[in-house]
């Protein structure tokens, strides 16, 4: 079974390396939509009577703040009435759904699974309400669309800006949500976002016959402590290059970042460590006429701690990106992604 129903994508080439690689933006249209699934158990088929839109919102306000006395603040309600009503919450789904501790509270196992529903409700429910709003002719339309923190710097902006310009001479809003974006774009089957630029199908590609300067065997990297991931950043990307490297060694495993979104300060952990170290990352650079060796990431301005940037040896890392969006989305928000798109591959 095709795991993604509907996808059409148009790809094209792209790579990376140790510090390289990028991918070319392509266009994905008719994504099929999952239907939103329950949101609660029930007694025999339904969500447990009683449950409200607020009790939602509330809930969602405590995961995200992590203590009550925060969440209460946010809420603009009195802690102890938060804390009511989050237990009523539990009494009418059945099961406990928060840990409360000194430090903060912390989701259960079935606490995470109604997070993830509650916000999925909750942004159809406001997405609902913007539409109704559009048709009877108050406020613009707008796109919310997904800008994953792990992309190359270069693509985020260049898209960024495209699509702000597209939308803004359309009369289009754009909402921009800066979180991770999975293989299966499960943001946007789940209605969360409308769209959103993320990577297709990351791979290694056939090694080639003549190593690019600078660079650094397979067998070599697998021996050292690599720094890369965590997983859930980005899982293809993640994933190919935890297969290539347990070819060499199959107890390989990867050293997650000190910090997720900070290049420099991951570089600088590297460099003070008491072994052998390499920073790995995704793609990183456009593949293309006139692309050369990798050079150090222009985030990490002239200090790179003594890290040099290099390439895989015969194992580039190709991915294409995708700007995807949903089938059903008018078509005049449909028209502004095409465009952006357009612009971007032209």
């Amino acid at each position: 079974m095709d795991p993604w129903p509907g996808l059409r994508p148009r790809t094209g080439p792209a790579g990376c390396g140790l510090a390289t690689g990028a991918g070319k933006v392509t266009k994905v249209t008719g994504m099929k939509q999952a239907g939103a699934s329950a949101v609660l158990p029930s007694s025999p088929g339904g969500a447990p009577q009683g449950v409200e839109l607020r009790h939602l919102r509330y809930f969602v306000a405590v995961a995200d703040a992590g203590t009550f006395t925060h969440a209460a603040e946010h809420m603009y309600i009195a802690q102890p009435t938060l804390s009511q009503q989050i237990r009523r919450l539990e009494e009418m789904v059945g099961t406990p759904l928060l840990q409360r501790r000194r430090e903060g509270v912390r989701l259960t196992t079935a606490g995470t699974v109604l997070l993830e529903e509650s916000r999925t409700v909750l942004s159809m429910l406001d997405h609902g309400v913007s539409r109704t709003r559009q048709a009877a002719g108050l406020g613009r339309p707008c796109l919310r669309f997904v800008v994953p923190p792990y992309l190359p710097e270069t693509l985020a902006v260049e898209t960024a800006t495209r699509l702000r310009s597209t939308a803004a001479a359309a009369g289009v809003d754009v909402a921009w949500m800066e979180t991770p974006l999975d293989a299966e774009f499960s943001a946007i089957r789940q209605r969360r976002a409308d769209a959103g630029l993320g990577w297709l199908s990351p791979a290694l590609s056939c090694p080639h016959r003549a190593a690019p300067r600078n660079a650094i065997g397979l067998d070599e990297l697998a021996s050292m402590d690599v720094i890369h991931g965590p997983r859930w950043v980005s899982a293809g990307t993640y994933n190919a290059w935890l297969a290539a490297l347990r070819t060499q060694n199959p107890r390989f495993e990867f050293t997650d970042p000190p910090f997720c979104n900070s290049l420099p300060m991951t570089l600088a952990f590297a460099a003070t460590g008491s072994r052998p170290a390499a920073v790995l990352t995704g793609p990183r650079h456009r593949i293309g006429a006139g692309s050369g060796p990798a050079q150090p990431d222009p985030a990490t301005g002239t200090d790179t701690h003594d890290m040099v940037p290099v390439r895989v040896q015969q194992h580039p890392l190709a991915a294409t990106a995708g700007l995807v969006w949903s089938g059903d989305l008018p078509r005049q928000l449909q028209q502004v992604l095409f465009d952006t798109a357009d612009g971007i591959t032209s």
